[in-house]
Parts: structure tokens; sequence; C-alpha cells
């Protein structure tokens, strides 16, 4: 879900090491669409095997998570089931968007532009069901845990924080605050570098920690008012917001008014912009469908499945999975992992 209310947040970075031993949810399209983003050759165009299948989010995903096992993360991979209907529109406008960027790509390519078509081919990323269904079956073969969310997987996982099952979601967006979650990761990688957005730099990043009751605290809301502030500054569901509404404007709107939140909408003209009441948005959001039905158990690693599915079916190549996979398998004398990444 996009917002942004990530200005009003304040993070505190953290080191990899803080981490060990902790369980982590992460929202896997959030991150599947990171690698698919930024793992593409010097054209911009994604990597693939001999056969033409995209390999970048298998190439990402691999490289992050065992690296992040070796370093004793535990993570839980949560995957979207059914988007609400009001994120309809959100999705007609991104697909609108990816068109015009193919578009842009293939003037930038007749124009042999290399920095153009880096910039626009990131923004056609296509996230299929092939490509999910294979990042299951590789995350499975690695032995951790993948949960299916009845919905907004960013929702679940925030749930699975909230229970206390895991320390904090994984997810570039600070938007899992709206759902509860008590703490938030940004930037967890291991070599502590990002590929630039539309560019062929890279910067330095370190891990982060937003923290749900510091940040309440520090704003002085509670999170439903929260949730208000983010209705007005805008949300997948209610895209761009109220015009002319930030969030430091919706932040002070909500100091003034409190809880009486059909004033703020009245004063804001809402319905000038909407077509659905605000209400719809906000118990979307504070409602949305999470599940119990899940299990935090992984499993050993099986390098069979790993080879089998990067080296035989996409031509990664043999040495490098082999080595990687057993330096998590050395000195393991159960099935079960205990606790334990270069494009990041």
């Amino acid at each position: 879900m996009g917002t942004p209310i990530t200005s009003l947040i304040t993070s505190k970075e953290i080191s990899i090491q803080d981490l060990k031993g902790k369980t982590l949810a992460v929202d896997a399209f959030n991150m599947l669409y990171q690698f698919l983003s930024t793992i593409r050759q010097r054209d911009g165009s994604l990597l693939t095997d001999s056969k033409g299948q995209v390999t970048s989010h298998l190439t990402g995903l691999f490289s992050r998570v065992t690296k992040l096992m070796l370093e004793g993360v535990k993570l839980a991979f949560v995957f979207d089931g059914i988007v609400p209907d009001l994120k309809t529109k959100e999705r007609e406008r991104r697909k609108k968007l990816k068109i015009e960027a193919k578009d842009k790509y293939e003037e930038a390519k007749q124009a042999e532009d290399i920095e153009s078509m880096n910039k626009y081919a990131s923004r056609t990323s296509v996230l299929t069901t092939e490509m999910i269904v294979e990042a299951k079956k590789l995350l499975k073969a690695l032995g951790i845990v993948v949960v299916n969310a009845p919905s907004e997987g960013e929702a679940q996982a925030s749930y699975m924080v909230e229970k206390g099952d895991c320390y904090a979601i994984v997810s570039q967006d600070a938007d899992a605050l709206l759902f509860k979650a008590s703490r938030i990761i940004k930037n967890l990688t291991i070599s502590g570098k990002r590929k630039a957005t539309n560019q062929l730099t890279y910067r330095t990043i370190n891990p982060e920690i937003i923290n749900l009751a510091e940040t309440l605290n520090n704003l002085g809301i509670t999170q439903e008012q929260l949730i208000i502030i983010a209705l007005l500054s805008g949300t997948d569901y209610n895209i761009g917001g109220v015009k002319g509404i930030g969030p430091k404007k919706a932040l002070g709107l909500v100091k003034l008014h409190g809880n009486n939140y059909d004033e703020i909408f009245e004063e804001v003209e809402w319905d000038k912009y909407f077509d659905i009441p605000w209400t719809e948005v906000f118990y979307t959001i504070k409602h949305m469908k999470t599940t119990d039905d899940y299990l935090l158990e992984w499993q050993t690693p099986d390098k069979d499945a790993v080879v089998d599915l990067l080296v035989h079916k996409h031509d990664f190549g043999l040495e490098r999975i082999e080595s990687t996979m057993n330096k998590l398998l050395k000195g393991r004398p159960d099935k079960t992992q205990k606790g334990l990444g270069d494009f990041f």
C-alpha cells in the first residue's frame, strides 16, 4: 500500500547483528518487486536464463535470504491473497503507468540511451503468477516459512508482529503501521548498498527500525488517528488523498479536531474528491482480513530441490549454489532450523 506518511516518521539505524535469532515477517510482494526493479542488466532489461525466462526475482531472493539465514535471522514470507475491491483503481493506475513506461523504454532503446532505458525499464516490473509460484518453491526448498494471506500480505505480516509471533515486519513502506505492526525493518540488506532509483549507481544504506509506539508517542496521536492522516494524504484505496492536504497538514487537522473525524472530512470536503465515504476506506484498513492459519516451523534446507530449481531449470552456476547450500547445512544435526544475499 502506498501513503506518504513516511515524512512524519522517524527511524533508527540498526545492524544485522541486532536481528540475530529474531523472527521477521517479510512482505513478500514488496521484496520481490524490489528485485524486479533493481536486479537488471545495464540496459534495464531483466536477468533471464538461456530459455528467456526471467530470473531476477530468484537471484535476489536466493542471495538475500541465504545471507540473512547465515546471519542467524529467521524469516517468514507472507504473500498477498485477494486484495480489497477498493484497490482496483490503484491497480488500474499502476498498469497504465507501466504501459507508459514501456513505451518510453522502447523510445530510449531506439535512441540507444542506456541511462533512460534503465530508468524506464525499472518502472515496467510485473510480478507474474509463475514468478510467485517459483518464489514460494525456492523459499520452501530453503526451509523458509511461507504464509498465504487472505487479503493484503502487509496486513497479515503486521498481524503476526502485533501478536508477538514475529519481531518485526520487513518492508520498505511505513504503511504497516496502519495495520498495527509494532515494528518495521527497512533496508534489510547484507552488503550495505542499494541501487539508486532509476539510476545506474548504488547508495550506501543501513537497516533501520521504525517503532509504532514511539511514532505515535512522538506525534502525540493514536493509531486510529494515524489512519486518518493516511486517508487525508492518500492511500492505495483513495489515490492522491485530498487535494492540498499533505501529511503535516493532516497531522495538524487531527490535532485540532481530535477524534471528531466527521468534522475533519467535512472541513476538507472529502466528498468533492471521492465518490466513496471516508468511513469505507477507514474500515477497509482497520479491519483488513487476516488469519491464524499459519505455522512458524522452519525445515532443513533441501539442497537437491534448490539445485534442481536454480541450476537445472534456470542455469544458475552449480558451484555457487552448492557452496552456499553447504554453508547453510554445515553443522545442522536436526531437521528444524534453529535460527540461522550480491545485489544488495
